[in-house]
């Protein structure tokens, strides 16, 4: 069935959507007054990574992340994170900032990274041996790039009801897990999108690529490296990925939800030999949790996921096997530096949006032909993607970015009949960048770069003193951060709680761990 036709039978029930949920995760750098990733553990102040439901770290001990809850709408979503964003400042050191950019600050090696530490539990050991494999694997530098990852899920009477129109014989929970698929390959298929719209990384400090593979930047000036027409280096070839899974033959397919957990667990339970090098210990240190390909499946770097509804202490495929898909979750967004929370109403809607779009557009499986052409695409679009009479490859021919891309809008906006009248006017808005790459965020950086003669860094470290006071000129929530404090205190409590409770030692714990993980 066609998408107009769908939306026109599911139009009387559109307030069902109403019930749909979405999150943020956004990730960003402590950095130092002086430019470099802060040397300071995480502050205490802030809680406890291992535990705390809203501010946690990624990799590195300097690399923090915001988390909201699942919410029901744009407003209620980034009042949290701003007014979270608004605490963390209000609780870092005076002389330190918060990077409001994907790619990182000056690099000083790979030894000024300070990798993740979550305490003397088994739990938290497992996280930071993990991110010292991937440092060993992969190098620290990689893993300073952040990023903005968009979760949502469609509400349980939304799913019944389209069931009923579409499917009405099939399972529940089998319909909701292919839908959600569905709607994955199609991400993967249109989400060239994404970055073109809402690239922001164009440029990077010359640190970064200090003593990296050949690559293709160009100078911009003596401290900036960077590509004229790039959208996303962070989602480019010298961005967040490994590269060892391809030339292993490992590769997630998103075609159905037992392929996505076998694929996944193919690459958990094959040795490579680049990494049996490193060893799992040495000197009797752990360097890395196994010499696999993935030590664990968050190790493969896709663009988008699907994701349970987590119960404590099960691994995600094993609970995505048994309890099915809860949410999908974005990951190609980069941290925009023209807005102080990275992201704004707008883009919400529109990924919004996006998300209906791909959950009803037809989504047919993915041959081995077209993934080709969907990397293709990806990389080109990350590098050159506001260059004039871009070609990308759709359904074996080839399409110009303009065509393609309004083609997409036009789908989406039919969709917002669904939503409402601020979706439209959003999608309409963003829209005129299709044809106008003037106006995406990445030239716009680039733009500012050059009008005001400042490198990649001068640039961004100047926005960051700029946000940082104007949000410490703002009127504190106390409500908000009376609720922070008090989850800062009680994660600090359930760490305390769960170093108390381990009862075997952590060699014993990581066989336990990886018999269940793996185990259909």
């Amino acid at each position: 069935m066609q998408l107009k036709e769908k939306i026109q039978r599911l139009k009387p029930f559109d307030i069902l959507l109403k019930g749909n949920l979405m999150g943020l995760e956004k990730e960003g750098l402590r950095v130092s007054r002086k430019g470099g990733i802060s040397q300071v553990p995480h502050p205490y102040a802030l809680g406890c990574a291992l535990t705390h439901p809203n501010i946690t770290t990624d990799f590195s001990e300097s690399l923090v992340e915001l988390v909201t809850p699942p919410l029901s709408g744009a407003v209620e979503m980034l009042s949290f994170l701003e007014n979270t964003q608004y605490y963390l400042y209000h609780h870092l050191p005076k002389d330190q900032n918060f990077w409001p950019t994907s790619m990182p600050c000056v690099i000083r090696g790979e030894t000024t990274i300070p990798i993740a530490q979550y305490g003397t539990s088994n739990q938290g050991m497992l996280k930071t041996i993990y991110r010292q494999g991937l440092a060993n694997r992969y190098g620290s530098v990689m893993q300073t790039i952040a990023g903005i990852h968009f979760n949502y899920s469609f509400s349980n009477k939304f799913w019944k009801q389209y069931k009923r129109l579409f499917a009405p014989t099939e399972v529940l929970r089998s319909f909701i897990d292919n839908g959600y698929m569905g709607l994955i390959r199609n991400i993967v298929r249109y989400g060239w999108i994404i970055p073109y719209l809402f690239g922001a990384s164009p440029a990077v400090c010359k640190s970064f690529l200090k003593g990296y593979h050949a690559h293709s930047l160009v100078e911009f000036n003596d401290s900036t490296l960077y590509e004229p027409y790039a959208t996303s280096l962070r989602m480019g070839d010298i961005g967040y990925q490994n590269l060892a899974e391809d030339e292993a033959g490992v590769k997630a397919n998103y075609n159905s939800l037992s392929h996505y957990i076998n694929s996944l667990k193919v690459g958990m339970q094959t040795s490579c030999f680049e990494y049996e090098m490193i060893g799992v210990k040495r000197h009797g240190k752990y360097q890395q949790l196994n010499t696999n390909i993935l030590q664990i499946e968050n190790e493969y770097y896709a663009s988008v996921r699907p994701k349970p509804f987590l119960e404590s202490n099960k691994n995600s495929l094993n609970t995505l096997s048994s309890s099915g898909i809860g949410y999908v979750e974005l990951r190609s967004i980069d941290i925009n530096p023209l807005l102080s929370l990275g992201i704004d109403k707008p883009q919400i809607h529109f990924l919004e949006a996006f998300m209906l779009f791909c959950l009803l557009e037809p989504s047919c499986a993915i041959s081995t032909s077209e993934q080709f052409g969907i990397d293709t695409n990806d990389q080109l679009v990350a590098h050159e993607g506001r260059k004039p009479k871009l070609m990308l490859m759709y359904k074996g021919k080839q399409i110009s970015r303009q065509k393609w891309g309004t083609d997409i809008i036009t789908k989406m906006e039919y969709c917002t009949a669904l939503l409402s009248e601020s979706h439209q006017v959003s999608i309409r808005d963003i829209a005129c960048r299709i044809n106008n790459p003037d106006l995406t965020p990445s030239a716009i950086a680039l733009s500012q770069m050059k009008s005001r003669n400042q490198g990649f860094f001068d640039y961004t470290n100047s926005l960051s003193k700029k946000y940082r006071s104007e949000f410490l000129f703002n009127t504190i929530n106390k409500k908000h951060f009376d609720y922070l404090d008090h989850q800062a205190k009680v994660s600090c409590q359930k760490q305390l709680q769960i170093e108390a409770s381990d009862l075997v030692d952590f060699d014993t714990f990581l066989t336990e761990y990886f018999i269940k993980y793996l185990k259909n």
